[in-house]
Parts: C-alpha cells; sequence; structure tokens
C-alpha cells in the first residue's frame, strides 16, 4: 500500500497566513508549509477531500483520473472540498466514483454533482464496515463532532495484501473502552492528529502532545501500534513547536511529523520517504545527516559511488573514516555501477555521493579532453530511471557546485554544468530534498 500524503496540516495549515509567531516563522524559513490533511492511496482512494486537495495532488505529480473512493471523515471544511466533484464531472469518460462519509458529510456534497455523474454516495456510521474494492474499511468513532454526535469518524483500511492504516484525523482522547475496536490490529502505519501541542486545553475535540502520547502509549498497551509500526502525525498547527522541537519531542512517543508529499509505502522496508536527496556545500554535513536518516537501519548497502581507487591513499582514508562511524551491519560496495546496483539491490540504499559518481563516469568517457558526453549523458539518465523505480528507501548525497564563483577551467565548468542537470533531475524524482547548510538541515520540498 503506498500512501501519499497530500497534507499533513491543521484547518488553517501550518504557517497560518495571518500569523507571525516563532513556529508560523520557523516553517516559513525551513520550507515546511503544510496544508490541510489528507491522503491518496495507491492512486485510488483518498482520505478525506478538502479544497486544497487538486493543487496537492497536482504538486505530487499525482494524477486523480484513477480515483475511485473518497472516504470522507466529517463535514468540516478542511475536510470537505465537494468542489472537487464539480470539476471531475468535466472529464468524460471516468469509471464510477464511490464517495463514503457521515450522512450529514455526504449531503453537502449533493448539490455538487449532476443527475448523470458516475457518483454513488454511501453513508456510513461508527461500527459499520465495508468493502470497496481491494479495501477492507472499518469505520471507527472519532472524538470529534460537527453539530452533533456522531456525525464525524475514523478510518481503518486493509488492502488485499493485509497491509493496514488507521486514518485518525480529527479527534480528541478517546475513553478508554474505545480501545477495544483497535486491540490487536497491529497497523503498519498510524496517522493521528497533534494539533495543538502544549496546549491541549484549547479543544476537546483535538490531541495536543499529551493526548497523542496517552494514545499511542494505549494502542501499544493493546497492540493497535507496535514497533514495526509507522506512526505519523498529521494536522498540525502552529500551536506546535518550531520543527526541529517537534520531531524531537515527537520521536519521545515513537512517532514522527508527517511532511506533505512524502510517500510512505506500508508493508515493506520504506515506511519513511522513498527517495531522499540530500545536497550541499563542502562540509556542510551531508554525509552525516544522511546516514542519521538511516541509523535505524540494518540492513543498508552503501554504495561509495566514486568507486575504489588504489592509487589514492587520501581517498582509502576518507573512505574508511566514513566506514569507521557507520554501524557494523551495513554493507559498503564500492561502485560507479549506480544504475545496476539500484535495480539489483532490494535492500535500503545509501549513496554517496553523485558528484563523485559523475567525475569518475567523466573520467572514464574521456569528456575532459573533448570525448563522449553523450555517453555520461546517457548514464545519467539511467540512473535517475533506476533512481525513479526504487521500492526500498534510498537516500543520494550531492554536492552543490554551482553556487560560488565561475569555474576557471573549460573542465570545472562543463562539471559544473553536468552536475547542475544531474542534480536537478534526482531532485525531481525525488519524494524529499534536503539542502545542507553549516549544518543545518533545510527542507526543499
Amino acid at each position: 500500500m503506498e500512501v501519499v500524503l497530500l497534507g499533513s496540516g491543521a484547518a488553517d495549515g501550518w504557517p497560518n497566513p495571518f500569523c507571525d509567531c516563532g513556529s508560523c516563522g520557523d516553517a516559513r524559513t525551513s520550507g515546511t508549509s503544510r496544508g490541510q490533511t489528507a491522503a491518496l492511496v495507491d492512486d485510488r482512494l483518498l482520505l478525506d477531500c478538502g479544497p486544497e486537495v487538486a493543487g496537492a495532488a497536482g504538486r505530487a505529480g499525482r494524477s486523480l483520473a484513477g480515483l475511485r473512493y473518497v472516504l470522507i471523515t466529517h463535514a468540516h471544511p478542511d475536510h470537505l472540498g465537494p468542489q472537487l466533484l464539480l470539476w471531475r464531472s468535466w472529464i468524460d469518460d471516468l469509471d464510477e466514483l464511490c464517495v463514503v462519509g457521515p450522512a450529514t458529510a455526504l449531503e453537502a456534497c449533493r448539490d455538487w454533482t449532476g443527475p448523470d455523474d458516475a457518483v454513488r454516495f454511501i453513508p456510513v456510521a461508527a461500527g459499520e464496515r465495508i468493502r470497496l474494492g481491494p479495501y477492507d474499511v472499518r469505520v471507527l468513532p472519532a472524538q470529534h463532532r460537527v453539530l452533533v454526535d456522531g456525525d464525524a469518524v475514523l478510518y481503518d483500511v486493509t488492502d488485499a495484501h493485509g497491509e493496514r492504516l488507521l486514518w485518525a484525523t480529527d479527534t480528541g482522547p478517546w475513553p478508554r473502552d474505545r480501545f477495544a475496536a483497535v486491540a490487536h490490529a497491529r497497523y503498519d502505519a498510524v496517522f493521528l492528529e497533534e494539533t495543538f501541542g502544549d496546549r491541549d486545553g484549547l479543544s476537546a475535540g483535538h490531541l495536543g502532545f499529551a493526548g497523542f502520547g496517552d494514545m499511542i502509549a494505549t494502542m501499544r498497551e493493546v497492540e493497535a501500534v507496535t514497533d514495526r509500526t509507522d506512526v505519523v502525525a498529521v494536522h498540525l498547527g502552529h500551536h506546535n513547536p518550531p520543527n526541529a522541537e517537534l520531531s524531537r519531542r515527537l520521536e519521545m512517543v515513537g512517532a514522527r511529523p508527517g511532511r506533505d508529499g512524502e510517500v510512505v509505502v506500508l508493508g515493506g522496508a520504506a515506511t519513511r520517504p522513498h527517495r531522499v536527496f540530500v545536497t550541499g556545500g563542502a562540509r556542510s554535513g551531508k554525509s552525516c545527516h544522511a546516514e542519521a536518516m538511516l541509523a535505524d537501519v540494518v540492513d543498508v548497502v552503501y554504495i561509495a559511488a566514486g568507486g575504489p581507487r588504489d592509487d589514492d591513499p587520501d581517498w582509502a582514508r576518507r573512505v574508511a573514516a566514513h566506514r569507521a562511524r557507520r554501524p557494523s551491519t551495513w554493507t559498503t560496495l564500492e561502485t560507479t555501477d549506480l544504475a545496476a546496483t539500484l535495480r539489483a539491490t532490494t535492500a535500503p540504499v545509501l549513496i554517496d555521493c553523485l558528484g563523485t559518481w559523475l567525475a569518475a563516469r567523466c573520467d572514464h568517457h574521456g569528456v575532459w579532453t573533448g570525448g563522449d558526453l553523450a555517453g555520461v549523458r546517457a548514464e545519467a539518465a539511467d540512473l535517475v530511471a533506476a533512481w525513479r523505480t526504487r521500492a526500498a528507501a534510498t537516500v543520494a548525497v550531492s554536492n552543490e557546485v554551482g553556487s560560488g564563483v565561475v569555474p576557471g577551467t573549460p573542465a570545472g565548468r562543463l562539471f559544473r554544468d553536468e552536475l547542475g542537470r544531474l542534480n536537478a533531475a534526482v531532485a525531481a524524482a525525488s519524494d524529499r530534498v534536503v539542502l545542507m547548510v553549516a549544518g543545518c538541515p533545510l527542507s526543499v520540498r
């Protein structure tokens, strides 16, 4: 099951467009803006349908043409933007769309469809269970309401492979007896709202840090959450602390903040963004940051992408120092055959780095003396194609060499231009892009 997190923010997003608090300022400067929370599952099932969904899908490079099912939790406007049904009606020959949700939410949708539109409305209430194609959907109660008790729900979704997620937004803290409904679920992923940080008291229908932590602790007690569950905090608002502190606080309860546009793959090694591209200047902390992202993974294949250099003692010392600081369970490969290695390796991979790989391939093709630049570009295109199809978690490190002075030699200018092209292509095919500046990671996308 593949889940694209189209948004991870609260109703007003984060940053709030009218707010200049420290958290909103941090979100703006770090590039971690969050839109209204929603998710696209396998390009066919939509979890919540706020007014920002269409644009978020486009920014994530996803089409909604294959959408068959929409699960609406409740009728608050950040979770229900029924105008999407009108825009869909402008496209011919689409298959039937099933819109599922509390009856009051579906009533808000009906005026946005015509009598001949291929849309079927399925009202549900907590405690019910329905089948939607390959998905088994259990409807759970939310500690939340729009106008009356029961007009908001949560969803427990299992696919044909047995991969299972909990979509739990919006909700306040559950009563103890409610956890029986998720006992022994052993979810692959839990998407749980965490709206208010340390200000839990702002609403009984939302969670802050305390309520979030209590919910996860009880879910662990009843085996709804296990050590392999990816617990993702969503519906995040600006009452939370800045992102670095937010991540630290969530880590204390075995969770992490969701990020707009990230891809979560259930049932495999990559319960984290699939492809992460880390770039930055010399000694900016790129390698250390990339290694830290996979520090909890045992079977990482580390690719020293410059290949072996038996005649370069300094290079050998660098490789040895890198190897010494990595977990002993990681496997190190010194190779420039990146595309074939990515296609053949099912384990998580860390590539360090694309700059040394490009220099080695330029050497191989003799481009510094007028050799086969087309051959280098063909290899780069093949590398990007292999990167795009990776199923396991994959992190690549590269260098930013185009932000300084213009190189004084033709070879230097050629390398700068080719690495810029390669970096842009890899970034475009990545789920997350991180720029390292003076040891600080900045989320570019």
